[in-house]
């Protein structure tokens, strides 16, 4: 009887059931949203979670980072690669005169550091170069290629995912040896198991090198970056969460007004109800199943159409579009089914309280 008496006014059940449908849509998508961005943010946060970088402190008597310091810190660190590194910057050239500056990094456990999308990243790098994509298709260089720099030329060996972390987007690796006319080391990359190895090892350090206020190394670790870039885009999700909501606020105002409505226009053939011997409370469970109708198909299109959405985006954002089938990302269309079906629920109470507490003769009168 209730889904037949949706059926009675089709265009005023539709058009309620559509804004059901934007509230979904506006929940989910924007929640959904929040999931990829997030997504994104810790992907180019990349692997510095668990890195932690060691530089020459204030109060060094030396410039750089030493040998001695060096050894000393792979006695603390025993388990993870240990891999110190020099800098510099130079302009690489094509065949056709087209430059890009780039960052230069001397590294001997280059593996450690890099990802490399083509080619090969050798555990002890001792001849020929790593490049980052992104730099490598501006100047046409491709894997066996020569790069120069300081006067001499390296083979390109392996080229490098371009842009992870916040590491620069242009960068060759070459063999440390190769900037052995600087003092010391710019810096030294500890790679731990995880984040939480990684705090570990920064404590470890703090003690072992830096006394009181006094600090001769620089120890820094990105996972508390990471843990506050989660906990804002929590925050940021749940603001999201709530301008969806306002969207099924006002679509549950249009169920409330169709329900009301609705139990207006058959108030006669509601006391005819009471008169035959239908109780109240079946008056008042057929409206309730109404509304919840209104609820469950709003929901579920909404839904349907927040999947395909959110397929969209990730595609987009995170370069992914299976991300979306994770927990984090389909829990947001739970919570627009939920959220319609109860919002629906409610704004059928009233009509359907009062349409089960109207006297039979009045109703009939009506």
């Amino acid at each position: 009887m209730a889904w037949r008496n949706l059926g009675r006014n089709r265009v005023r059940t539709a058009l309620a059931t559509l804004g059901i449908v934007i509230g979904v849509v506006a929940i989910a998508s924007l929640g959904i949203a929040g999931v990829a961005i997030q997504q994104q943010a810790t992907t180019n946060l990349g692997g510095l979670a668990n890195e932690v970088t060691v530089r020459s402190g204030v109060d060094s008597d030396t410039d750089g980072v030493t040998d001695e310091q060096v050894d000393a810190i792979r006695s603390v660190v025993a388990d993870a690669p240990v891999v110190p590194k020099r800098t510099n910057s130079t302009t690489l050239s094509s065949r056709d005169g087209e430059e890009a500056f780039v960052s230069v990094t001397g590294v001997t456990n280059a593996d450690a550091l890099y990802t490399v999308s083509t080619g090969d990243s050798p555990e002890r790098l001792q001849s020929g170069a790593l490049l980052t994509n992104e730099t490598a298709q501006r100047l046409g260089v491709e894997l066996g290629d020569p790069v120069t720099y300081d006067g001499r030329l390296y083979r390109v060996r392996g080229l490098v995912e371009s842009g992870d972390g916040f590491g620069s987007g242009s960068e060759l690796v070459i063999p440390i040896a190769a900037l052995d006319e600087q003092e010391g080391y710019d810096s030294v990359t500890i790679v731990a198991a995880n984040g939480d190895e990684a705090q570990e090892t920064v404590s470890t350090l703090e003690s072992r090198f830096n006394e009181g206020d006094e600090e001769k190394l620089s120890i820094t670790n990105f996972a508390s970056i990471q843990e506050n870039v989660n906990s804002f885009f929590d925050t940021l999700n749940l603001a999201l969460l709530g301008i969806g909501a306002i969207s099924l606020v006002v679509a549950s105002v249009a169920i409330l007004n169709v329900m009301l409505m609705s139990t207006i226009e058959r108030r006669g053939e509601i006391g005819v109800l009471r008169a035959v011997g239908i109780r109240r409370g079946e008056v008042l469970r057929m409206i309730l199943a109404e509304a919840a109708f209104l609820g469950v198909i709003g929901g579920v299109v909404g839904a349907a159409a927040s999947f395909g959405t959110g397929l969209i985006i990730f595609d987009l954002l995170a370069d992914d579009y299976t991300l979306v089938f994770g927990w984090a990302s389909l829990r947001y269309l739970g919570y627009g089914f939920g959220f319609a079906v109860t919002a629906s629920v409610l704004s059928g109470l009233y009509p359907a309280w009062k349409a089960a507490n109207d006297l039979p003769v009045e109703a009939l009168r009506g």
